[in-house]
């Protein structure tokens, strides 16, 4: 992606997001010798802030994701069973734009579709050795209530609505009838090893630097 299209992406999104009422931390307009102060250790530690990604495939529309980490615990707590456990994001889907296929191996998150289009996911089990279980339904709490999906039946969330996936349910997401704002609660989040895709492709954009950047991603870090 060029630096140029994600800084056009970022201004979009945080007016999407402003649309809505949403008040983002101050750390959101950090300028880029900001967020590599002291000052900000702990948010480059924690891996806060904006993510921008096209999977490293050059077509941000068709496949593509925005996200701002808001907070996001410590790997070390987990392991301990105490302390702060927990992540908070928030995420835009574009109408028709994939997320795609894949699954985690340690995050267990609920996906909240906080306003704007629907959310649409397809979800399946976790066959024994970890790939796709396309032949055998899955069931997942859709706010807190029991719902049996059928292989190949996706399941469409409308504005207020939640899924919660644990670790080893895969699934891919897209927004219908316009932009979707959604939120993600989840346990501590590491998107450098808790993310396994169907297809080979990185977490991460590579970036081609044609201006200069008005802000950091959490990928500059």
């Amino acid at each position: 992606m060029k630096r140029s299209e994600i800084n056009r992406i970022k201004a979009e999104a945080q007016a999407f997001i402003n649309s809505f009422g949403f008040a983002l931390p101050p750390f959101a307009d950090w300028t880029p010798e900001q967020m590599r102060s002291p000052q900000a250790a702990g948010i480059r530690a924690r891996s806060l802030g904006w993510d921008i990604t096209d999977y490293g495939q050059g077509k941000f529309d068709e496949l593509g994701l925005f996200l701002f980490t808001l907070r996001n615990g410590d790997e070390k707590d987990l392991s301990a069973g105490r302390g702060m456990l927990y992540a908070e994001k928030l995420l835009i889907s574009r109408d028709k734009q994939l997320s795609p296929m894949h699954r985690h191996i340690v995050k267990a998150e609920d996906i909240i579709n906080r306003g704007g289009g629907d959310l649409v996911m397809e979800i399946y089990a976790s066959a024994p050795d970890g790939s796709i279980d396309r032949d055998t339904p899955v069931t997942v709490p859709s706010d807190a209530c029991p719902v049996t999906i059928r292989p190949g039946e996706h399941l469409r969330l409308k504005p207020g609505e939640s899924v919660t996936l644990m670790p080893g349910i895969w699934h891919a997401f897209w927004a219908e009838k316009g932009d979707c704002l959604i939120g993600e609660v989840s346990t501590v989040n590491d998107d450098r090893t808790d993310n396994v895709f169907e297809q080979p492709i990185p977490r991460f954009a590579t970036i081609e630097e044609d201006t200069a950047p008005e802000f950091l991603l959490v990928a500059d870090y």
